[in-house]
């Protein structure tokens, strides 16, 4: 295993953390902060940790069964999550503890990521092992990320993290679920995600939200964007074992990395289509920034810095924050760049989409 990796994300499950009935296990998450702590020691590197484990802890302590209401699931979110910490800050103490509760408006939105990120920052700074989770007490569907697979891919990106480590109850990525099928063979490394998505599967655990198909979601986030992704089992007994050099699951390469920025626009919603004709797709491919003379058709409704997908002859190319309204861009379509001005009485911007703020979803 890499042995220069600085920065680490580990994501912990609610399988991982508790017993048969549901309930929160303490000597599990002993046995995980002992192994987070010897990975750090053997790698001499910062940790964040991403856990699940809210939802269980408020359900116990209320009394209440599955299925909940939302406004219920709200409020055992907010009875577990205060429980989940104490027990996380019991199993790490000396260390102290920081809880970071995020919803996907605040990675969506820049300015609330670029603060998340610094919040990150200055936690480890003093020495505190920062603890994030989804904010279940207010993230509703339209705001959620709806399982931490996918929120660690993203803690990994504002921590520029070297590796995301998911720790699941079965040991990696198998040819066949190998609780059905014994002997299922695992699969040690991963070059190409796509190859493999056929065997996600459905959630593995009653106690959790997520199965593979999140797992290998979030993998595919974060290698995307350069961060190598490692799906082991064993709990802290794997993180141990890691931090000797023996990998207990299946490793996912990283990708050419992208910048930041780039990544960040490209898992944005989009909230609108622009169809480009042959020359804006060269003019694209580039490097350059997308003039309304290449752009051909509009689809959808977007306001000036919304995310549109960029498309030729269906096929998405593209995407990025625009600089026009859907309506006024229907207006100055097909027109160079001086014509502007003389259609809509003002020229805020040369450019439909500037090429800091897009990005191409081609490989080539």
């Amino acid at each position: 295993m890499a042995r220069n990796w600085r920065r680490l994300v580990i994501k912990v499950g609610s399988s991982s953390l508790t017993d048969a009935t549901g309930r929160i296990h303490p000597p599990q998450l002993w046995a995980l902060s002992r192994g987070i702590q010897v990975l750090q020691q053997a790698l001499d590197c910062k940790v964040v940790l991403v856990s699940s484990g809210a939802g269980a802890a408020g359900r116990e302590r209320l009394g209440l069964n599955l299925p909940l209401t939302l406004p219920e699931k709200q409020a055992v979110a907010a009875v577990g999550q205060t429980l989940l910490m104490l027990d996380w800050a019991r199993a790490f103490a000396p260390m102290p503890v920081a809880q970071l509760l995020l919803t996907a408006s605040d990675i969506q939105n820049r300015e609330r990521y670029v603060n998340a990120k610094n919040a990150l920052e200055a936690s480890l700074k003093q020495g505190a092992m920062p603890i994030i989770n989804e904010n279940d007490s207010v993230a509703t569907s339209e705001i959620q990320f709806g399982d931490n697979d996918t929120l660690s891919a993203w803690a990994a990106y504002l921590l520029d993290a070297d590796a995301l480590i998911i720790l699941t109850d079965v040991d990696g990525l198998h040819e066949a679920d190998p609780r059905i099928k014994v002997e299922a063979k695992r699969i040690d490394i991963v070059q190409d995600i796509a190859e493999v998505g056929y065997l996600a599967g459905d959630a593995g655990s009653s106690r959790g939200t997520g199965g593979m198909v999140t797992k290998l979601r979030a993998a595919k986030i974060a290698t995307d964007a350069g961060i190598e992704t490692l799906i082991i089992g064993g709990g802290g007994a794997g993180l141990e074992a890691l931090a000797r050099g023996e990998l207990r699951g299946t490793r996912f390469v990283a990708q050419k990395q992208a910048p930041a920025r780039k990544a960040w626009l490209a898992q944005q919603p989009t909230k609108g289509y622009i169809g480009v004709d042959a020359g804006a797709v060269r003019a694209l491919k580039a490097g350059r920034s997308l003039l309304p003379s290449g752009v051909s058709e509009i689809s959808g409704h977007f306001d000036f810095g919304d995310a549109v997908a960029i498309a030729h002859k269906e096929q998405v190319i593209a995407q990025g924050l625009s600089n026009y309204s859907s309506s006024i861009l229907e207006k100055i379509k097909g027109l160079q760049t001086r014509e502007i001005a003389r259609v809509i009485g003002y020229k805020d911007y040369d450019e439909v989409i500037h090429r800091d703020n897009l990005v191409l979803l081609l490989k080539s």
